[in-house]
């Protein structure tokens, strides 16, 4: 469980790269929208996994993240100065997919309240003519 210093620190880490990737780091590869989601830094703070989501394509899911790992020292020396501990700490960025998960999850309630919806509605005069038929 981690430190409410840690908890804050993951918070702050969040915040600076959200801002650094939407707004100094100009690299192509960066295409579509992307996302810090959430930071995972360890307990001795030499370490973080960013968890990011790319809106797009696995393309650009792909190249975003090859981006990011490129550009992971230009941003630990663009935290470095924006944080108050002695070191910044190494990145490591990972897809958070639980974005798409969730969407998916969203999409088969949908169907299951579709075909609860058909399933419950009175029959119609068609309906009952077709059922009659040999």
């Amino acid at each position: 469980m981690p430190t409410r210093r840690i908890e804050r620190l993951n918070e702050q880490l969040r915040a600076d790269l959200s801002e650094l990737i939407g707004r100094e780091v100009k690299d192509p590869r960066l295409s579509g929208l992307v996302t810090v989601t959430s930071v995972d830094l360890s307990p001795d703070l030499r370490h973080a996994k960013v968890y990011i989501s790319v809106f797009g394509t696995d393309d650009d899911r792909t190249h975003s993240l090859s981006a990011l790992r490129s550009a992971s020292g230009f941003l630990r020396s663009q935290v470095a100065a924006r944080l108050t501990t002695k070191r910044a700490p190494d990145f490591q960025f990972l897809l958070d997919a639980s974005i798409e998960r969730g969407d998916r999850i969203m999409q088969v309630i949908r169907e299951i309240e579709r075909e609860a919806t058909v399933a419950s509605a009175p029959l119609t005069a068609t309906q009952i003519e077709l059922d009659d038929d040999p």
